[in-house]
């Protein structure tokens, strides 16, 4: 079953390897980015922004998102990092600089 979710927040997960990247998400998102984190599956994750406004680009992501990608349960054992195409590259990039993050 695919997701239903809302993406409320921007958040800045880093890799094992150290290499870091921006994620539009939510809080159950970034609950589970934390659990990675105790779970040493990720490195580290923070939240740069909330409440982002529910911009035409956010609402493309977040269809790409819920169309593509399954919210994992709590009892999870690897990291997903949801994979973009390059035209939804593009759409993070622009929320990105909505939110003055890049």
């Amino acid at each position: 079953m695919k997701s239903h979710e809302t993406l409320t927040l921007i958040e800045e997960i880093t890799r094992k390897d150290g290499t870091k990247y921006f994620e539009i998400s939510n809080m159950v998102q970034n609950g589970r980015a934390e659990l990675a984190v105790q779970r040493d599956l990720i490195k580290d994750v923070r939240i740069l922004q909330l409440n982002i406004p529910r911009s035409t680009s956010v609402i493309e992501y977040e269809n790409y998102i819920n169309k593509n990608f399954e919210m994992p349960e709590e009892q999870f054992d690897h990291f997903e990092e949801w994979t973009k195409t390059e035209e939804i590259e593009k759409i993070v990039k622009q929320i990105l600089i909505e939110n003055h993050i890049s």
